[in-house]
């Protein structure tokens, strides 16, 4: 039997479990490097998924604690499309992938590992990255550190933020 190494996972299976709701607690502390928070909108919140379907995961997250979509107002609706929009501007910028799956898990049967907060996945997906780990040994093959992801999508974000340079042959807008 071969060994799948994955060492940075020991700090969460020894680690206490925090109280209370995740999504609630991880945005009113001011680590958001620690927590992979990489941006705050006005009502959302992008954050990495720190158990990873892929490499680039990250999951568009309501401040308010909510478990349905119902009675939102539009400007949330539309700010949680927009974030997502960016989730996948930031990842084909640094991951270049082939294609990417969106997707909410409502309720426990639905998937939802946290259920009472909902939130909406981005996951990058490339031609192929479907292996042999998950189909015969239940485990999934992460190939780049959560940190060193996070560093590199926070790089692009702040590449988008700055303004752009007119080089002397455009004309400016």
């Amino acid at each position: 039997m071969e060994n799948l190494w994955a060492p940075w996972r020991i700090d969460y299976i020894l680690s206490k479990k925090p109280e209370g709701c995740i999504f609630c607690n991880k945005p009113k502390e001011s680590r958001d490097d620690e927590n992979y928070i990489l941006y705050r909108g006005q009502y959302h919140f992008i954050i990495l998924n720190a158990f990873p379907y892929n490499n680039g995961h990250m999951m568009v997250v309501p401040y308010r604690h909510t478990s349905t979509l119902a009675a939102w107002a539009p400007e949330e609706q539309q700010e949680m499309m927009q974030l997502a929009d960016l989730c996948v501007d930031l990842l084909k910028r640094t991951m270049h992938p082939d294609g990417f799956n969106l997707g909410i898990n409502m309720g426990l049967v639905g998937g939802a590992g946290i259920a009472d907060h909902i939130h909406l996945h981005i996951v990058p997906r490339w031609n192929g990255d479907t292996n042999f780990m998950p189909v015969l040994s239940d485990n999934r093959v992460i190939s780049e550190a959560l940190g060193a992801t996070y560093g590199k999508l926070k790089e692009a974000l702040e590449e988008l933020k700055r303004p752009r340079q007119c080089k002397s042959s455009e004309t400016p807008a």
